[in-house]
């Protein structure tokens, strides 16, 4: 087989049903099949199941959603494919998912995930990353480039998916930078055009220019415009992320945050970057600890802590743990005396259901401190479970390292 004549694209939602029409359109014979049964749209064939669809191709073509999904028809189709038929798989899967049906299909098989989603499916202008030896990428190269730019890895089928993992790594972290611009804009009270309008302009413009129908607050319906369709759904980018984490083993942010997003895993990903700020429920207990700090007042720490809570960290060299009294009555009941030149903020709050983390850091003179506090839901409101602090010289005190100064801070 010199050229691809006929291609059995088997997956056809967003994506698939897109690589179709767009393979269609540029005159090769494509015949469809889904799971679901629901015929394509565009100009493919839909065969009524992946048997039928793969006996007669030259190219079998995967657009499913996650590497179960592939092996099991691919298991399906195996008995039906020719000796020569190359398997393309676009989908996002786990490194080792791609490894092990690169081992089962041998030189036939392509791993060409894609970056880009239907808009640029559907004009042909997808960034592919694929994995083949040098022949079976040579047959494979018209289509793929049908479809878009090709970069030909340096690796194996395995190194393609993990890179396909890295780019929407980068995306999400964007998706995620872009909703904490837009809850700061919005705590200022800045109107959310103005805010896009700026935010355009510098690093987040193109995901912000692109993503611009799903990032306001009110549709522009005065236009007679219906509302957009997703695109790349947040469920889609929350699984991605859990395949890295999976796979790398290394902390991951956005995996946990894009899976616990209040945004419905079938929005476009740009709704998880319109979710609404933490609830002042969940910071109240934490501005109450900013102000026992900012006074010297303990009671502002009874009122942001459990009775039962602890704190805990190392002090000169020692490691203690506090119980809330013996911790309250470390401080005077006045404010320190550089109290105007010193400075809190909370960093981080992640809430999980009932329980939360978060993080603060308190600049005090010479000593910075960065606390970490887990937080828990209980009588009607929440309250500081407990806390554990590093003590750490800040930089511009390089003197620091002495004892807490006065209006104890930690």
């Amino acid at each position: 087989m010199n050229s691809p004549h006929t291609i059995a694209v088997l997956g056809l939602g967003r994506m698939g049903d897109a690589i179709a029409a767009r393979l269609a359109a540029e005159g090769w014979d494509v015949v469809g099949w889904t799971r679901s049964g629901r015929p394509a749209s565009g100009a493919a064939r839909t065969a009524a199941d992946p048997q039928g669809a793969v006996a007669k191709a030259d190219v079998v073509l995967l657009a499913l959603f996650d590497g179960p999904a592939c092996r099991q028809v691919l298991e399906d189709v195996r008995g039906s494919l020719r000796t020569d038929t190359i398997v393309l798989n676009t989908s996002t899967i786990a490194p080792a998912e791609a490894a092990e049906l690169a081992r089962q299909f041998g030189p036939c098989y392509v791993h060409a995930p894609v970056l880009g989603s239907v808009p640029a499916a559907t004009t042909g202008t997808l960034r592919i990353l694929a994995a083949a030896d040098r022949d079976t990428f040579d047959r494979a190269r018209p289509v793929l480039e049908a479809l878009g730019t090709v970069r030909r890895v340096d690796g194996d089928a395995a190194t393609a998916a993990s890179l396909k993992l890295i780019a929407n790594s980068g995306l999400a972290g964007a998706v995620l930078v872009l909703r904490d611009a837009l809850q700061q804009s919005d705590a200022l009270g800045l109107p959310r055009v103005q805010a896009l309008d700026v935010l355009e302009l510098g690093h987040l413009g193109r995901l912000v220019a692109r993503k611009r129908p799903f990032l306001t607050v009110e549709p522009a319906t005065e236009t007679g415009m219906a509302p957009a369709t997703a695109e790349f759904t947040v469920g889609a980018l929350a699984k991605d992320m859990a395949l890295l984490a999976g796979a790398s083993g290394a902390p991951l942010r956005s995996a946990a945050e894009l899976a616990g997003s209040p945004a419905g895993p079938e929005s476009d990903i740009a709704a998880a970057a319109t979710v609404p700020a933490v609830h002042d429920a969940v910071l109240e207990p934490l501005r109450a600890y900013v102000r026992g700090h900012a006074t010297g007042d303990p009671a502002h720490f009874r009122d942001a802590f459990l009775p039962t809570a602890h704190v805990e960290g190392i002090r000169d060299g020692v490691f203690v743990s506090w119980p809330l009294d013996s911790y309250c009555a470390l401080f005077p009941g006045r404010p320190a005396s550089d109290e105007p030149a010193r400075s809190r903020r909370i960093d981080t709050v992640a809430v999980h259901g009932t329980v939360a983390t978060a993080t603060m850091t308190l600049s005090h003179g010479a000593d910075t401190f960065t606390d970490v506090f887990l937080l828990v839901r209980a009588g009607g409101g929440w309250r500081i479970a407990n806390k554990a602090y590093h003590r750490h010289p800040s930089p511009s005190h390089p003197q620091a390292g002495g004892r807490e100064s006065e209006g104890f801070a930690e």
